[in-house]
């Protein structure tokens, strides 16, 4: 199921995100902002257990949380949303995966994966910032669930209708939450009106 996280918050600070004239430190913070804001939503129904504690003035029944959540940035860009949920849940763990896009074959193709060893027990969020075709949201999601994962979240900050459509009809048991819905994918494969590539603006390269 797809979720557009309509917030004026995200929103706002996505707008910085979009502007050509934002710079790398900028954009990264921003964009760090906007994943913890994300995850509010994303984690919202995060399974709880009962547990009694002692506060300063007495006995308390109250709740925490009951379960692992595992961040999978795909690289390099997905590395940008990582420490704004972290911030907001520093025991996360975190795994990583690479994906490239063979130029012969144009088959997504891992050449690095490494993953804690509770990915089949936890809330496992993929990060992405963009879903522009999605073949490599879709390769790492299968590539999951071939490990063991079974919970499974897909937090994309932009996202074309064709990647969309791509995405929920490979992995239609998979929710996928977007900061933002445009309008189509140019000639070169890029989101428009997007917001560049976000790898390049993350970290200043080209």
């Amino acid at each position: 199921m797809l979720t557009v996280l309509n917030h004026p918050l995200i929103t706002h600070k996505l707008a910085y995100l979009r502007d050509e004239n934002t710079g790398h430190k900028d954009f990264r913070e921003n964009l760090e902002e906007i994943a913890s804001l994300m995850a509010y939503e994303v984690l919202r129904d995060l399974p709880m257990k009962d547990v009694h504690i002692t506060t300063p003035m007495g006995p308390c029944d109250t709740k925490m949380l009951d379960t692992e959540v595992i961040l999978v940035p795909i690289l390099r860009a997905g590395l940008g949303l990582v420490d704004g949920i972290m911030d907001l849940i520093p025991t996360a763990k975190v795994g990583f995966m690479g994906i490239y896009r063979d130029e012969k074959t144009l088959e997504p193709v891992e050449y690095f994966a490494k993953f804690p060893k509770e990915l089949s027990e936890g809330i496992v969020l993929a990060l992405d910032p963009m879903l522009a075709t999605g073949g490599s949201a879709v390769a790492a999601v299968t590539k999951l669930k071939e490990r063991g994962a079974k919970n499974i979240r897909m937090v994309c900050l932009v996202g074309a209708p064709e990647g969309v459509k791509a995405f929920t009809e490979a992995h239609p048991d998979v929710d996928l939450y977007l900061a933002a819905l445009d309008d189509h994918l140019n000639e070169i494969g890029y989101i428009v009106p997007g917001l560049g590539d976000a790898g390049d603006r993350i970290y200043g390269t080209k």
